[in-house]
């Protein structure tokens, strides 16, 4: 049987056509055919036929409805199964489509330009109107055909960039792209084609006429500029259109120029509106190049030509003008510059400007204002300070993020181009790219720096030439014989910017160098001592010293090139100087460490995010040195921001060597040094048992997370009645803040031991506290055991309410990617609720390539797909999805309960291929696992496998043993799918009294009976 939803719904059958009548009828058969194969539960598909609500007993009209259907098709095509309906078609055609639109993409990335076409054809070619036509206005089917129809498009330009590639007649695609453009008016792809096909059409006016127009549309709709893959077209024809001899002397330099779309696009346009850019930037970072290009670029629009204008060796004013003239074949100096300037359209490229900056503005200014058709586009490492002056920055080029591949930075890129000149063969790839990503972002991504770094791969690997980066300035010598002075070493491009500097402006400049992070006008005035530090941080800044960056308050950053190089300079007043930056750090952490807890969190989170590295500087500071008061300070004051962070490895690490420095007595805020240290371990799934610091005691313990230490310790001890007499000591009084994580704490501990009811009394109250103190990282922690509580209990539209306010909460905490867990709980309950299609592709998202999940969240994500695709019988799947957690799991610390939940999927596996010994060997690692975390809730994930084995031979016990299970999770988790589906087996088997009467035993036991039931079925044969 075929069916066709891509369009008016059609059913086949051995070529003959099925009629299938009643909207309500063709509206399930829709349904049904978007998951062929899958099963939809009876919940989804009453949502999705009556979601305004229909009949009062809309179960038996389901029944009715599917009764209807399946009589008109043929035998066997739609089943009843466990916990809904199934589809057994040979072909659905929108599926079909989305697998021949996938290998068509792939084709096409692969660059087999006439397979990728062939495919995208056959994809297009099934569509026969508009999708789910028969099932219009349900809101299930208005948002499956906007998918399907956004896919739509995006294969149609597929097709067309494939044939575009194959060699198609670039005018019949141009016409096509056209109207494809008119029909989707700011989608920026069909632009992007369209101008190659009229460049390739021979029309390259016109594509220029396309981009320009778009552009202008961009702007005025959207207040944006076009994407990389447009302007990449617009500069190909730009560099490839046929053109002119041009007039001038500018050079073409031997190697390629990287990256920089951006501004090269941008420069070309004000140099169009308007007649003077100022390219201006640090030193290295590539302004004189930059110019070079965009000269090159425009040349055909400067019939007088563009003529570059070297200022490096003009020692004095007079001989600005007379290097212009030079530079234009003058003989009498500058005396007849306005002549031979107005004559045609010309373009000067002023290069170096800084060091006679004012004569420099004077001959622009009078130049412009005599020559109406000349253009001047001029670098200096300060603007130039004339009317009409546009400014571009030109700043380092992009660096990847630790842990990027990195391999589409700008950067990234050079330094391969450069490196692979000097040594053939090279390339960066998997192997090198962390180690090239750290050379590129320790250089700050300065192109000179970048280039000098990659001619030492003649002699140094990768690894060697990073070690070597802290002597920087003697490794990165030795530049081109060519060049200027100034440019063949790191250190003589620095030092010419310190040069420029008179005496107090240098010291200034040197006592900044101890800011490994951001500046501002008060920090500066604190570590430097001058109460005029705004003025001086300006000055700075306008000779690109300093750039500026955001955050909250008026913020500088001293590039790493630049302050290794005042560093050097600042030699024996170092100490004094980054002692006083320690106080100065230490003083803002203790300030801010209240507010984190209180209604202005926001605000001090993103004033200590904006100053992390110069806070983590002083810590390091005071560990270095010995000062062991100062270190454990900082660690109390910082303890909550690390947590609100989410990186709680991190913060227990950070944590526990604050508290490693010897120290005499007890530090002030010890103990919350180390309530931090144990509460983030707890949250970073660490089992440090052995940890000495674990049993400290600290006397001063008068700090709200200083309350925490033994609740916290307990969650990793296992030992729960120390920890709950510790949080009832510590609950009487407080403010809401503390009373709110003691409850939290308490309910983690109740959980863990499968007391369900008193974990939602407590989450109830903490979530209270948590909203009354202001503090939403608790809140939002509270959130998520709350809708595990609510899931279990089949609560779901709670459950995702809690989930989506805790992601919500993260958001505003700047920690979108720390909400991992909640995305995949979310998943789960949508799943629960019968919402399997998008519960799967949420998933599948977070696990893309590029998606930037954790490695932890991306365990659970993959573990909850492989749940998802074993309960819809994709067996294959499921084995995938797990294979693929392990290899995760391999790269994390030890993990019991993700291992235990890993072990448990195994076994299913193993019950579903008649593999009882398997099956048995996994469950035994997923209890012992479970135990030793301790966490009975996945404990009693494992029993509900454990049930499902015991179920053929020995039903009763099967029973039992799912009741002993519920013990363990602290709740019936009647909605779950494994125990819905074990249930409904031995209720048929045993009849519901026999069935109840085995669970209630089980029920009746103590968690440890529970256990010793588990671990008693498995022993049996």
């Amino acid at each position: 049987m075929q069916v066709g939803i891509l369009g008016p719904l059609t059913v086949t059958d051995r070529g003959q056509d099925v009629a299938v009548g009643g909207a309500r009828s063709r509206a399930l058969l829709v349904r049904l055919a978007l998951e062929p194969g899958r099963t939809v539960t009876a919940e989804s598909l009453v949502r999705a036929l009556w979601p305004d609500g229909g009949p009062s007993d809309r179960v038996h009209a389901l029944q009715a409805l599917v009764s209807r259907l399946r009589r008109r098709l043929p035998a066997g095509r739609l089943r009843s199964v466990p916990g809904g309906y199934l589809l057994d078609a040979e072909a659905v055609d929108a599926p079909e489509f989305e697998r021949l639109a996938r290998e068509g993409a792939k084709a096409l990335r692969e660059g087999d330009a006439e397979r990728a076409a062939a495919r995208l054809r056959e994809a297009l070619g099934l569509w026969r109107g508009d999708a789910l036509a028969d099932a219009a206005g349900t809101p299930f089917a208005d948002a499956a055909a906007v998918r399907l129809e956004a896919l739509r498009v995006s294969a149609t330009e597929d097709r067309l960039a494939a044939e575009l590639a194959a060699g198609a007649d670039p005018a019949r695609l141009a016409a096509e792209l056209e109207e494809l453009a008119a029909r989707h008016p700011l989608r920026e792809r069909p632009r992007a084609l369209l101008v190659e096909a009229l460049h390739r059409a021979g029309r390259s006016a016109e594509a220029l006429a396309v981009f320009e127009r778009f552009r202008g549309v961009l702007a005025e709709e959207l207040g944006t500029d076009p994407g990389r893959e447009l302007r990449d077209a617009y500069l190909t024809v730009l560099r490839t259109a046929p053109r002119e001899r041009t007039r001038g002397n500018l050079r073409v330099p031997p190697t390629s120029f990287v990256g920089r779309e951006d501004e090269r696009a941008w420069i070309a346009r004000r140099l169009w509106e308007g007649r003077l850019v100022t390219l201006v930037g640090p030193g290295g970072a590539g302004k004189t190049r930059l110019a070079a290009r965009v000269g090159a670029e425009l040349a055909e629009r400067f019939p007088g030509g563009v003529w570059a204008v070297e200022l490096a060796a003009a020692g004095d004013p007079d001989e600005v003008p007379r290097a212009v003239a030079g530079a234009l074949g003058l003989r009498d100096g500058g005396g007849r510059l306005v002549e031979a300037l107005s004559a045609d359209d010309t373009l000067i490229v002023l290069d170096n400007c800084e060091h006679v900056v004012e004569a420099a503005a004077r001959l622009v200014d009078d130049l412009l204002g005599d020559c109406p058709g000349l253009r001047v586009l001029a670098t200096s490492r300060e603007r130039l300070g004339v009317d009409g002056e546009a400014l571009c920055p030109v700043p380092p080029l992009d660096v990847p993020e630790p842990g990027e591949d990195g391999l589409e930075s700008a950067s990234v890129r050079l330094f391969a181009e450069r490196a692979a000149a000097v040594r053939p063969g090279f390339a960066v790839d998997g192997s090198n790219a962390a180690v090239v990503g750290e050379i590129c972002r320790r250089l700050d991504g300065l192109p000179l720096a970048i280039e000098l770094a990659a001619a030492r791969l003649r002699s140094l690997p990768p690894e060697r030439l990073a070690a070597r980066l802290d002597d920087r300035f003697r490794l990165l010598a030795g530049g081109s014989r060519t060049s200027l002075p100034r440019h063949r070493t790191l250190r003589a491009v620095v030092a010419w910017s310190w040069d420029l500097l008179d005496e107090r402006e240098r010291r200034f400049a040197e006592r900044l160098s101890v800011f490994p992070g951001t500046i501002t006008a008060e920090s500066a005035a604190r570590v430097t001592g001058r109460p005029d530090a705004l003025e001086a941080l300006e000055d700075l800044h306008d000779r690109s010293l300093l750039q500026v960056v955001d955050g909250p308050g008026q913020r500088f950053r001293m590039l790493e090139t630049i302050r290794e190089y005042g560093r050097e300079r600042l030699a024996a007043e170092a100490a004094p100087v980054r002692a006083a930056h320690a106080r100065c750090f230490l003083e803002l952490a203790e300030r801010a460490e209240p507010g984190l807890r209180r209604p202005g969190q926001l605000e001090w989170i993103s004033l200590l995010a904006a100053e992390r590295d110069n806070l983590h500087a002083a810590l390091q500071h005071a560990v270095d040195t010995g000062d062991a008061d100062t270190a454990v300070r900082m660690g109390a004051a910082l303890a909550s921001f690390w947590m609100l962070q989410g990186d709680h490895a991190e913060a227990a690490r950070r944590l526990r060597q604050a508290l490693s420095v010897p120290r005499r007595g007890t530090a002030p805020g010890e103990a919350a040094a180390l309530g931090g240290y144990v509460f983030n371990t707890v949250l970073s799934g660490g089992a440090a048992r052995d940890d000495p610091l674990i049993g400290e005691r600290p006397q001063n313990a008068d700090h709200p997370l200083a309350a925490l230490i033994e609740p916290a310790t307990a969650l990793l001890t296992g030992d729960t009645t120390a920890g709950l007499a510790a949080i009832d000591r510590g609950l009487p009084g407080g403010d809401p803040w503390t009373g709110a994580a003691l409850r939290l704490t308490r309910a983690m501990l109740n959980g863990n031991r499968g007391e369900m009811g008193e974990a939602r009394r407590d989450l109830a109250a903490a979530q209270a506290g948590f909203r009354e103190s202001g503090e939403r990282g608790g809140l939002a922690l509270a959130l998520v055991f709350a809708a595990e509580v609510d899931t279990v209990a089949g609560h779901f539209d709670e459950a995702v309410e809690a989930l989506e306010e805790s992601i919500g909460l993260l958001r505003e905490l700047g920690q979108d990617v720390a909400a991992g867990m909640q995305r995949v709980m979310l998943a789960v309950a949508r799943a629960r609720s019968g919402d399997a299609v998008r519960a799967r592709d949420e998933l599948t998202a977070m696990t893309a390539p590029g998606a930037g999940t954790p490695a932890r969240h991306l365990v659970s994500a993959r573990l909850a797909l492989g749940d998802l695709a074993r309960h819809a019988g994709a067996v294959d799947e499921a084995r995938e999805q797990y294979a693929a957690a392990a290899r995760e799991l391999d790269r994390l610390p030890p993990h019991f309960q993700f291992r235990s939940l890993l072990e448990g999927g195994k076994a299913h596996l193993a019950i579903g291929r008649d593999d009882p010994d398997a099956a048995r060997r996994h469950l035994r690692e997923a209890l012992a696992l479970a135990a030793d975390a301790p966490d009975m809730p996945v404990a009693a994930v494992a029993g509900y496998a454990v049930a499902r084995l015991a179920a053929g031979d020995s039903p009763e016990r099967a029973a039992e043993t799912l009741g002993a299970a519920s013990v363990l999770r602290g709740a019936p988790d009647a909605f779950n799918p494994d125990v819905v589906r074990v249930a409904g087996r031995l209720r048929e088997t045993l009849g519901e009294r026999a069935y109840r009467a085995a669970y209630d035993r089980g029920r009746s036991r103590d968690v440890p009976g529970a256990l010793a039931l588990l671990n008693d079925q498995l022993r049996r044969r």
